[in-house]
């Protein structure tokens, strides 16, 4: 299960072209494996996301990245955070995830959300339809996927989806665990409550309870005891030997990334920032709040040398 869980969401760094990049990713996904983090996560889409950049900066396909990190790394689990539902038959999906978990020896894990970049729907022309659609598919799906994951053979007929005995072999090596991610508490924490293993919040501390209030509700109704569900938050981390040097950092980032003015705020207000102590005192109140842990990215600094392995160590003494 992930408890501290490192998310690449950016593929364009300084000076580094499409010959270099998947070395600087690598790198990123070594210094996770060797630094205290559990599972290495790569966002599921096919542009930069309008909040993180523009559309036209680089992105890699998941689950081709995932396959090529499992070959370089030795321990960390290996997800998508969070494959878009709407991108994939969830037949295919199954097969796609299993053979991560086959390629990875036993290391795949499957997250999972509705969809919701309307851009990349209309662009590589996937029906992206409305939100009620999106989540009915979502729970068709989990269906097909969670059967297939578990060595049975579903035969399923819905609005969106079917399937008709459909096998997965060779199965996994491992267990794969399913995390949906989100934070909706009408659709998406129902859904954790019923079929997955873990959840991963995108939400405000100050919501943080709430959901989590709103989460063990939705398990009391489907009979579950919601102990069993893994929660993570994702947070945004810029950290670095000292205080100055963090904010260097982040201030560098968003120069670099054209974001300014309200942009540029909005992104310092949502990002853990500072040295060590700053930073694990600011990620203790999550804890507090009662996550079990955190999937963190650090898009200002993650690819620069040293970066990482604080990060891993500092959080990761927060979980003993």
């Amino acid at each position: 299960m992930t408890r501290l869980g490192y998310q690449i969401p950016n593929f364009t760094y300084p000076g580094v072209g499409p010959d270099a990049l998947f070395d600087v990713v690598v790198e990123q996904a070594k210094a996770a494996d060797r630094s205290g983090f559990d599972t290495v996560l790569v966002m599921d889409h096919f542009y930069q996301l309008p909040y993180s950049g523009d559309p036209e900066q680089y992105m890699l396909e998941c689950y081709t990245t995932l396959a090529a990190l499992a070959r370089e790394t030795s321990s960390v689990r290996l997800s998508a955070l969070v494959t878009g539902n709407t991108y994939r038959n969830p037949a295919f999906l199954a097969k796609t995830v299993t053979t991560l978990d086959i390629v990875s020896g036993g290391r795949a894990q499957l997250g999972i959300g509705a969809g919701w970049y309307e851009l990349e729907h209309d662009s590589y022309g996937f029906e992206f339809g409305t939100f009620t659609d999106r989540f009915q598919k979502l729970e068709e799906s989990l269906q097909i996927v969670i059967p297939m994951l578990r060595g049975a053979r579903p035969t399923f007929e819905g609005e969106h989806y079917r399937a008709h005995e459909a096998m997965n072999e060779p199965p996994p090596i491992s267990r794969i665990p399913v995390m949906i991610g989100g934070s909706g508490e009408r659709k998406t924490l129902r859904l954790v409550a019923q079929y997955a293993d873990e959840s991963n919040l995108i939400c405000t501390l100050a919501e943080t309870a709430r959901k989590l209030d709103v989460l063990a509700g939705h398990c009391e109704a489907v009979g579950r005891d919601r102990s069993q569900i893994t929660v993570t938050q994702h947070v945004s981390v810029c950290i670095a030997p000292t205080h100055d040097q963090a904010v260097a950092d982040l201030d560098a980032d968003l120069e670099r990334n054209g974001r300014t003015g309200e942009m540029a705020d909005m992104a310092r207000a949502r990002t853990v920032l500072g040295d060590p102590d700053e930073v694990a005192e600011q990620l203790s109140a999550y804890l507090d709040a009662g996550v079990d842990g955190w999937t963190v990215s650090a898009t200002a600094n993650g690819m620069v040398p040293g970066r990482l392995e604080l990060l891993g160590e500092t959080a990761s003494k927060l979980l003993v």
